[in-house]
């Protein structure tokens, strides 16, 4: 092999090393990047921020679960065109299009029922009505005429009549939307009404316990509560109580730290206080009054050690993913996929040079055994004393002689 061709794939192989290595940094800073960004508009998308409670509401409640007065549980009638699955405790009513999105539903709901009702430590979800629209406005037009869909909600829920209405098209074009999850975040409205039995609970309890029962969004809502954390932007609970912030960061900030307060309230050690406080509701005890029992501390201490709890596990964090860190960590991949790169291609480039060696003695072996294997014939005259004469003036012919490895031969 040629010095050039050997310079060649060399020059190819580091260059293909280069442009590997240069989109693995892409893909990783777009990435970090992606983690980095506090989202509101998924949060924003499964509950109100800025609708009005209906009037006349003893409640304060959600904005994808509001309370439709004169509404009661009865069989609704079926959407013309639409096709219908019985799960048993749960109907289906869907577009026959849509049967690829809906399997899904139906495949996850006995298991998610049954983790509520250990949650919640009560029969939950006795019977639900879920109706899946294929778009926003066919969705609104699916609605009880006594309620209303708030216009940016992509699920909304009708606990006491036990319907959840869900459409399959996002509301806006490129929007996250996730229809599992919203599918779980308004069961778990109608669930926690069951489990308290239509009383009152604060509108950040119901978000919070539907956000982090459904694990929607997990990683947006963990970078919003550290960021949150580290510049001292959380929020009062009280504030919380009936209505959440209009502005979508603060709204984001809200549902974050809302959910992560009721994973505090059901730790492990505290599942059977958690029970207990739902079970002194459902006998009549007020919110804040139930879990003050249960837990043997009021709300506002409750918060204080949530608040604690925050600062341990979420201070540090926000710093180590800053922009800066960010990109020292790019930095650092760029380096270290360079050397690995280098002592790769070091690797590949001595295994070509052995290669080429190996071809270079096979090639010298197979010359030298081809200029052993050769025969040389020549044709030689004797000398004059060792040729008799065979007659006047007559010499015997000439006989021809091989020379092989050095010695000479007659042919006969």
């Amino acid at each position: 092999m040629s010095a050039r061709s050997s310079q060649t794939r060399r020059g190819l192989l580091l260059a293909r090393g280069w442009a590997q290595l240069a989109w693995r940094a892409l893909v990783v800073s777009l990435a970090l990047l992606l983690v980095a960004v506090p989202g509101g508009a998924q949060a924003a998308s499964f509950g109100g921020t800025s609708e009005p409670e209906p009037s006349g509401d003893p409640a304060s409640r959600p904005g994808d679960a509001p309370w439709a007065h004169g509404l009661e549980r009865v069989a609704l009638p079926k959407p013309p065109g639409y096709n219908t699955y019985d799960g048993g405790w749960i109907q289906y009513s869907y577009h026959p299009s849509v049967l690829e999105r809906v399997q899904p539903l139906i495949k996850e709901a006995e298991t998610f029922k049954a983790e509520l009702t250990r949650r919640l430590g009560h029969p939950v979800l006795e019977r639900v009505d879920v109706r899946i629209a294929r778009t926003p406005r066919e969705m609104r037009s699916l609605a009880p005429s006594e309620g209303s869909v708030p216009s940016y909600a992509s699920g909304v829920a009708y606990s006491q009549i036990g319907l959840v209405l869900l459409t399959i098209q996002p509301l806006h074009p490129n929007s996250q939307h996730d229809l599992l999850e919203v599918f779980k975040h308004e069961l778990v409205h109608v669930a926690m009404h069951d489990a308290v039995e239509g009383r009152h609970i604060p509108r950040w309890f119901n978000e919070g316990f539907a956000v982090h029962a459904s694990g929607e969004n997990r990683t947006t809502r963990l970078w919003t509560l550290w960021s949150a954390t580290l510049s001292e932007d959380l929020l009062p609970m009280a504030e919380l109580e009936t209505s959440f912030p209009a502005d979508p960061n603060t709204a984001s900030i809200a549902y974050a730290q809302a959910a992560d307060f009721v994973r505090f309230l059901m730790r492990d050690h505290d599942e059977h206080r958690f029970r207990a406080a739902m079970a002194r509701m459902r006998a009549g005890q007020p919110f804040a009054a139930a879990f003050g029992d249960a837990y043997g501390n009021e709300l506002g201490t409750l918060e204080y050690e949530w608040l604690e709890d925050v600062a341990k596990r979420y201070t540090f964090w926000p710093v180590l993913f800053s922009s800066t860190v960010i990109w020292v960590g790019v930095l650092g991949l760029l380096v270290w996929g360079w050397r690995r790169r280098k002592a790769r291609a070091e690797v590949t480039l001595a295994r070509w040079a052995r290669e080429e060696a190996q071809e270079d003695l096979s090639v010298a072996k197979r010359a030298s055994a081809e200029a052993l294997g050769r025969v040389h014939i020549v044709l030689t005259r004797p000398s004059a004393p060792e040729v008799p004469e065979i007659g006047p003036g007559l010499r015997e012919p000439e006989v021809p002689k091989v020379e092989h490895d050095g010695r000479w031969h007659t042919l006969h």
